[in-house]
């Protein structure tokens, strides 16, 4: 895994190359037009990251922003964190019904959807599974797991 120390956004797009960053760009818009109220874009875990600030939840056991959506250049890949296919049964079938329906082979492990080239994502899919989860439907996903204690 790349992992990028820029801080901002625009600073970790403008760090890409011209052809990583054109398809960075395409998921980010995608993502952007369809991420429910209340959920920010900042740079987090060295990657783009949507997430629920810690200034509307804060009871996290990391005591990090709860994260929604990450987005980021490998290596060798493009990589889509999605959370929410992971917790959602619904919406990890679609996923897998849209690469089915397709010819395509899904390369995903929990949450994390690995391409190589933006040909490969279903942009339709990805902005209707961005957009059906909204923060309280994260946040009470997040509340009925079970999950490790800090401190």
């Amino acid at each position: 895994m790349v992992s990028s120390k820029e801080t901002t956004p625009a600073a970790y797009l403008a760090g890409l190359p011209p052809e990583r960053r054109a398809v960075i760009a395409a998921v980010r818009k995608v993502v952007r037009q369809h991420l429910p109220d209340g959920y920010v874009e900042t740079m987090n875990w060295g990657m783009l990251s949507y997430e629920i600030p810690l200034s509307r939840y804060s009871v996290t056991y990391s005591k990090q922003p709860l994260s929604y959506i990450g987005l980021a250049a490998q290596k060798n890949n493009f990589a889509l964190y999605l959370m929410s296919v992971h917790g959602d049964k619904r919406l990890h079938d679609k996923l897998v019904a849209s690469y089915d329906a397709a010819g395509r082979k899904l390369d995903m492990g929990k949450c994390c959807l690995r391409f190589k080239r933006i040909e490969e994502l279903p942009l339709d899919i990805i902005g209707e599974i961005v957009a059906a989860t909204p923060v309280e439907t994260m946040i009470a996903f997040y509340e009925s797991t079970p999950r490790k204690r800090k401190g």
